[in-house]
């Protein structure tokens, strides 16, 4: 079963995501939050799965209530929804921490299959898209590093190789033709890849990669 708490300004909003949620067998709505700081105070009281996240709402924004409720180390991800399909908003999320960034309009099985993704530690970002927004913003990101990032010490060459084709935006099965490895192989490398840097998905490896200079903004 996977736990949700809606977060949005807009009460019919939260009943519209409400009922949708329930009619699936296998999620539960623990609560509904109007604002940013409800939002954080929830997830700490409820501890959901996965948080539905509105960016524009009163007094704390949904942003930096992903920022705070991600540093806590816990185990809840958070989904983005807005309905500005801008660039920014998706940059400034996923840099938060968010594990996925999906605009208000997509389909119903669009957002189901988001939540479960995001619940069982996936991405809801294409790879090219995350390259992109990315690219674009990387004036936010270090232009120069004094000294080794210790969060890649502990990776072996070839996860260094991956994490820096997961930065490139490639796929498994893209990194899996590359390098002429099983696609199962990729996905064990991408975990290892994940908890040695201590990544909560593979969003946050790529901004890891950009942020190390693995991988330059094109």
């Amino acid at each position: 079963m996977t736990t949700v708490l809606i977060a949005d300004d807009q009460p019919l909003q939260r009943f519209g995501f409400r009922m949708l949620l329930e009619s699936q067998d296998d999620m539960a709505v623990l609560g509904e939050a109007a604002n940013g700081s409800e939002a954080i105070r929830m997830t700490a009281e409820l501890r959901p799965d996965v948080v539905l996240m509105d960016i524009r709402m009163p007094g704390l924004d949904g942003i930096e209530a992903t920022r705070r409720i991600t540093t806590t180390g816990d185990r809840t991800r958070v989904l983005i929804l807005t309905t500005f399909d801008l660039d920014e908003y998706a940059y400034a999320g996923l840099r938060a921490g968010a594990s996925g960034f999906l605009v208000k309009d997509a389909l119903p099985e669009e957002l189901l299959s988001g939540i479960r993704a995001v619940a069982a530690g996936d991405a809801v970002v294409a790879p090219a898209l995350t390259r992109r927004l990315l690219d674009a913003y990387a004036r936010l990101l270090p232009t120069s590093s004094a000294a080794p990032d210790p969060r890649l010490a502990a990776l072996t060459d070839r996860e260094r190789e991956i994490l820096t084709a997961m930065g490139r935006g490639w796929t498994n099965t893209e990194i899996a033709d590359r390098f002429h490895l099983a696609e199962s192989t990729v996905k064990t490398h991408v975990g290892r890849i994940l908890a040695k840097t201590g990544s909560r998905d593979r969003i946050q490896a790529v901004i890891l990669a950009y942020d190390t200079r693995l991988v330059h903004p094109s």
